[in-house]
């Protein structure tokens, strides 16, 4: 247990393991006032365990090759006027998904190519596809060094050639979107970038042959070492 988010808590590993069960069987997510209620701990308890559990669900420096979908959403209470960008208080999230593979997503400030093209750099090879909106922001992609495919949302465009799309990214968005409407109806801009990693997590690790506890429990270990 040492070094790990067991580490020093005075609940025993069986409630701990119980916990990681609860949150790896749902696709969705689960609360932490359903944990506490699941495990028969005080509320407080279980949102200590439920912020630790969470924080290991990221996958590090991991970068992104082949076909990659680069897009992004806003997350946030639903409030009266204008939708998608240019929404006032919601929160911007960035994500770039390999086709078949796994997910990056992050929290950002703005959709500017200061802010959203160091975010490619930094995180998709040089030999990948970008595949991206006609946002004016990912003008300079291809000046990156990358291949850069473009489909024209403003204009109606959703799938061009058969190839050219964000479907990926935006499957992402649509799961991502209705696990917090449904489990938790509102997340703060605070926290947000902990559900956002645990649901890229679950996105990355679909395909894994081992169950997803055994998957987070490994994690555990990984976080320690």
């Amino acid at each position: 247990m040492s070094g790990t988010i067991f580490q020093d808590s005075h609940l025993p590993l069986r409630l701990w393991f119980k916990a990681l069960g609860q949150m790896a069987v749902t696709r969705c997510g689960i609360s932490a006032r359903q944990l506490a209620r699941d495990l028969g701990i005080r509320p407080n308890t279980a949102l200590r365990m439920w912020k630790q559990i969470r924080s290991i669900l990221t996958d590090g420096d991991q970068t992104l090759l082949g076909k990659v979908e680069v897009d992004e959403t806003y997350i946030g209470g639903k409030r009266p006027g204008k939708r998608g960008r240019g929404a006032s208080g919601k929160t911007i999230v960035m994500g770039m998904v390999e086709r078949g593979g796994a997910v990056i997503a992050k929290v950002v400030p703005d959709v500017k190519a200061r802010t959203l093209l160091p975010e490619i750099e930094a995180n998709v090879l040089k030999d990948a596809v970008v595949y991206t909106d006609d946002l004016l922001s990912y003008q300079g992609v291809a000046r990156m060094g990358y291949v850069h495919k473009t489909v024209a949302h403003s204009l109606g465009q959703y799938v061009l050639a058969k190839d050219i799309h964000v479907n990926s990214v935006e499957g992402f968005w649509s799961q991502l979107k209705r696990s917090i409407d449904g489990t938790y109806h509102h997340v703060t801009p605070r926290y947000l970038q902990l559900y956002v990693n645990e649901y890229a997590f679950r996105y990355s690790h679909r395909k894994d042959n081992n169950p997803m506890f055994l998957t987070m429990l490994d994690q555990v270990v990984r976080k320690a070492s």
